[in-house]
């Protein structure tokens, strides 16, 4: 508990848009009249007091997000800024935000589909990603007897790419449709194959899967800079070539009050979110099992913190500040701390994409959230 904890504020938006990039192609598709449901998200170090209490900063942030995308839902893009690229549009709401007076941007994404977006940092860099799915059969050997991953089963895995678009020629650098291109021949390999037969996946956890993709790709694309590897919709691991992330995911449902909030605030009142949190790992690789922390052994070890969040009063939990998620998330890094020492980094969000991020290690927040 050495190490200083910084706590982001995270919201999210969503709109309804349509667009058209002129600067493509004739014969590209987004070069035509399309729409998107984009996602708008952004990731804040926010001033304790600058809502006036301590619980306020998720609630005030998504409200100004919100604001900041009005004028964007169900319009003409083009109407707004002439080329409505992903990057364009995350820019075009960061100036938004900024000239609301929002302080302590670190990070603001635009996904205008599922599987692609892209977020620009603290200093402005744009970093790209996009996803991609395939369908494979695996086990690992190496696991102790009676271990499940030690029998023969399968995935729907689900690779995300990302890349440092600033880091590319004086254009564009790498795209979305360039990571495409990039990620075909490696995933035609991986579909519908049992990945221990591939040379190198002999072992193929998530992390032993990320770094072999990461070995193929990066040579070819020097701006690649994290591959996620999506085991399942709960657990993956993300690499930069250097360090491992692991996380795990779990829902919980529970009731709370904010005890600090203005007694008009409606979350001064009871009130209840099902919550998600995302426990991340930063450990380094055993060479032998071909993992970090084995994603069983995280969810089992947190069990005991779990059981006193799911369908309880958590403002009620002794030793809890108050019943917001800045407060939450400090009070489960507290309690977690003894069965997960490698604990480095919690997620928690009351509703989907509008959260907190707690982080203490020596990684960065890994882009995208």
């Amino acid at each position: 508990m050495s190490s200083p904890a910084v706590c982001y504020t995270l919201a999210s938006a969503p709109f309804e848009a349509a667009c058209r990039i002129p600067t493509l192609p004739a014969t590209h598709p987004a070069s035509r009249l399309h729409g998107h449901s984009y996602a708008a998200r952004v990731r804040a170090r926010l001033p304790a007091d600058w809502a006036g209490f301590a619980g306020a900063g998720l609630g005030t942030l998504r409200e100004c997000l919100g604001a900041a995308v009005a004028p964007l839902d169900y319009a003409y893009l083009n109407d707004h800024l002439p080329v409505p690229t992903d990057e364009n549009l995350a820019r075009w709401l960061r100036k938004a935000l900024a000239g609301a007076g929002v302080p302590g941007l670190e990070s603001l994404g635009i996904r205008s589909t599922p599987d692609a977006g892209v977020d620009l940092d603290a200093d402005g860099r744009a970093h790209v990603w996009r996803r991609f799915r395939f369908e494979a059969a695996h086990w690992l050997p190496k696991v102790p007897p009676g271990h499940p991953c030690g029998r023969l089963h399968g995935h729907g895995f689900e690779v995300v790419l990302h890349a440092n678009q600033d880091l590319g020629s004086a254009d564009m650098g790498i795209d979305q449709d360039g990571l495409a291109v990039l990620w075909a021949p490696l995933g035609a390999k991986l579909d519908h194959a049992c990945l221990n037969d591939l040379p190198g996946l002999d072992c193929p956890t998530s992390e032993v899967l990320a770094r072999w993709i990461w070995q193929r790709l990066k040579p070819r694309q020097p701006e690649l800079s994290w591959v996620t590897v999506f085991e399942t919709v709960t657990a993956g691991c993300q690499y930069d070539g250097e360090h491992f992330r692991i996380w795990k995911e779990q829902r919980f449902e529970a009731a709370t009050r904010l005890s600090h909030a203005p007694v008009e605030d409606r979350r001064a009142g009871l009130h209840g979110h099902s919550y998600a949190i995302r426990l991340h790992v930063d450990a380094p690789l055993d060479e032998v099992l071909g993992w970090t922390v084995d994603f069983g052994d995280v969810k089992a070890r947190f069990a005991p913190v779990y059981d006193r969040l799911d369908h309880q009063r958590l403002d009620a939990l002794p030793g809890l500040a108050d019943g917001d998620t800045a407060a939450l998330a400090a009070w489960i890094r507290a309690e977690a701390a003894g069965a997960l020492p490698e604990l480095d980094r919690i997620d928690l969000y009351e509703t989907p994409g509008n959260g907190v991020a707690l982080c203490w290690g020596a990684l960065a927040p890994a882009l995208p959230g």
